[in-house]
């Protein structure tokens, strides 16, 4: 399925709350259509430049679509204006749309502040840039305003800190409406770390302990997590990426402080936790997680509590 994103488009729009979710979004491929709508055609951004192509505002988004909302230089001159103000009353107009989760916002920095001003972050749990929180908080007093998040989300709106952070959202949005092969490849083409939200309770196996950038032990993560139930060795994996396995030991333990065998048998713990979750007995998750019983599941489970909590 491809998923429109839309990008509404303001005069004074930061640049990279634009552009940094948008260059995550294009190099995930052909899954997401970039579209950029606003009250007006050419708007000037943050860094001075003209960004022009810009569509109208269109009645309503087709469902299944992304509204990206960025946030602007300074919020409190740039959603004073008529063009804030047309934006604003456009937003209210898909309050409906929004509630039956026909499509999915996401705002970028005091692009929340904006939103909220539409009403659209009442009774959601949301956070913006740390210099607009007492703001956010104030143009929504019902919203569940969370301080020192990298990006909050609930059910179909989601919202991010400032600037950068916009590129963190759109790696974990990737990673929930494609997979999480896509995200890595495109954290790893864009050179940043492909990390979650603070408010997370937990990182899953596959996305911890990828932030790093050594080729060789991508290479041989990628192996593992396409096929978690094999029984790679240390000697099999190090051929497969053309080193040595003393060098490839000596890697995993530099970059990401555990061992080849500890990190396969987390992907294999969440293998089984997720074949749990979907109704399979701990047996039958452990076995199609390459364990041989559900009690050296139990272990595994133990070892990795106490690896977490070193």
């Amino acid at each position: 399925m491809t998923h429109t994103v839309w990008f509404l488009t303001l005069p004074g729009v930061m640049v990279l709350d634009l552009t940094g979710p948008a260059e995550t979004l294009k190099l995930a491929g052909d899954r997401f259509s970039l579209r950029y709508i606003g009250p007006q055609p050419e708007v000037v951004c943050s860094t001075g430049m003209t960004i022009g192509s810009i569509e109208p505002l269109p009645e309503q988004l087709p469902a299944g679509s992304l509204l990206v909302v960025p946030g602007v230089y300074d919020s409190q001159i740039c959603y004073a204006t008529p063009q804030a103000a047309e934006a604003r009353d456009w937003l209210m107009r898909q309050h409906a749309a929004l509630r039956a989760q026909t499509f999915m916002l996401v705002c970028v920095c005091s692009g929340a502040l904006l939103a909220a001003q539409a009403g659209m972050l009442d009774d959601v749990p949301c956070t913006t840039h740390h210099d607009v929180i007492a703001r956010l908080k104030a143009a929504a007093p019902r919203a569940r305003v969370q301080e020192n998040r990298v990006f909050v989300g609930h059910e179909n709106i989601w919202t991010s800190a400032g600037i950068t952070a916009g590129i963190d959202l759109a790696l974990h949005l990737v990673n929930q409406l494609c997979d999480t092969p896509a995200a890595l490849a495109v954290a790893r083409e864009m050179v940043v770390w492909f990390r979650r939200a603070g408010d997370d309770p937990q990182l899953s196996p596959w996305l911890r302990y990828r932030n790093h950038l050594h080729p060789a032990i991508h290479r041989a993560q990628d192996l593992m997590i396409a096929h978690p139930e094999h029984g790679w060795t240390l000697t099999e994996l190090a051929g497969r990426v053309h080193v040595s396995s003393r060098h490839l030991a000596r890697l995993f333990r530099q970059h990401l402080g555990i061992s080849v065998r500890e990190y396969h048998e987390q992907l294999r713990v969440g293998v089984a936790r997720q074949r749990q979750q979907q109704g399979e007995s701990a047996e039958k998750a452990a076995l199609a997680a390459g364990f041989s019983s559900a009690r050296q599941l139990r272990r595994a489970r133990q070892r990795e509590n106490d690896q977490l909590t070193k």
